[in-house]
């Protein structure tokens, strides 16, 4: 159970789970995974039912990513790009299968251990930034470290302004989200996604808004996150972006039509 509340200009959150928990602060029963990948989908199977018709948004789907890859996931609207990417993340459960990601069992956890398991293991990239415009950009990148009680309060303020350097905008670590410009917004965004350190970065059309320009620089530092061993996964429509995947998978109608290795 989490109890979040507001204790003198800090977030508190408090956690009471009667299990005995792993180092992600998950049942030690659900959590271990038995698979030698970052990520892993055997036989997945996502369903939904409406007015008494089924419509199958994957269909028996067998997925495996290394360590370290940065994998673009492609395909035509439908296709399940997004369904894939929400059972990876855990914002979605599969109908049947297993879902493996760093080295947690996923399938098997309710929403409570999601919960948890999410904040510090996967690290997620909106196209539209998805920050939140009262707070100045290091606030933003301090609340996922508050929430999830990563580091201590004393050391958050300064790990985000390492993350922004990072990133290339520590300048703009006071300024509201509004002030900044669009390809800084994802800046800050993924800056907010590495702020637990997460093994795993899920990325949903994140130059999908910007620029050529600015494009090619977000998926500069995206390739630079992989090459220090983070696994990226990225959902993209732009074909003159695979030069920077080590690999593209593209779905179609729920299933893996090809997986293409780059030369």
């Amino acid at each position: 159970m989490f109890n979040i509340f507001l204790h003198n200009g800090n977030f508190k959150i408090e956690m009471t789970v009667d299990h005995k928990l792993d180092r992600l602060g998950l049942p030690l029963e659900t959590s271990i995974g038995t698979t030698p990948f970052a990520i892993e989908l055997r036989h997945v199977v996502k369903a939904y039912t409406s007015a008494g018709t089924t419509f199958f948004a994957l269909k028996d789907l067998d997925l495996t990513v290394r360590t370290g890859e940065f994998i673009a996931v492609v395909g035509k609207s439908g296709s399940g790009k997004s369904t894939l990417i929400n059972l990876i993340t855990g914002i979605d459960t599969p109908t049947s299968g297993e879902i493996y990601v760093a080295s947690t069992t996923v399938h098997r956890l309710n929403q409570e251990e999601l919960a948890v398991w999410r904040g510090r293991t996967v690290g997620v990239v909106f196209q539209f930034f998805q920050l939140l415009p009262t707070l100045t950009v290091v606030e933003n990148i301090i609340l996922p470290m508050a929430f999830c009680n990563t580091y201590p309060p004393r050391v958050r303020h300064q790990r985000a302004l390492q993350l922004l350097a990072k990133v290339g905008i520590i300048e703009q670590a006071d300024k509201l989200p509004a002030d900044l410009s669009g390809g800084q917004q994802q800046r800050a965004a993924i800056a907010r996604a590495l702020a637990n350190n997460p093994p795993i970065l899920v990325a949903d059309e994140p130059t999908g808004n910007l620029d050529s320009h600015t494009a090619d620089a977000i998926m500069q530092l995206f390739a630079s996150l992989a090459a220090e061993g983070k696994t990226v996964v990225m959902v993209t429509h732009e074909r003159d972006l695979t030069r920077f995947f080590s690999r593209s998978i593209t779905l179609a109608d729920g299933a893996v039509l090809t997986q293409d290795v780059a030369q």
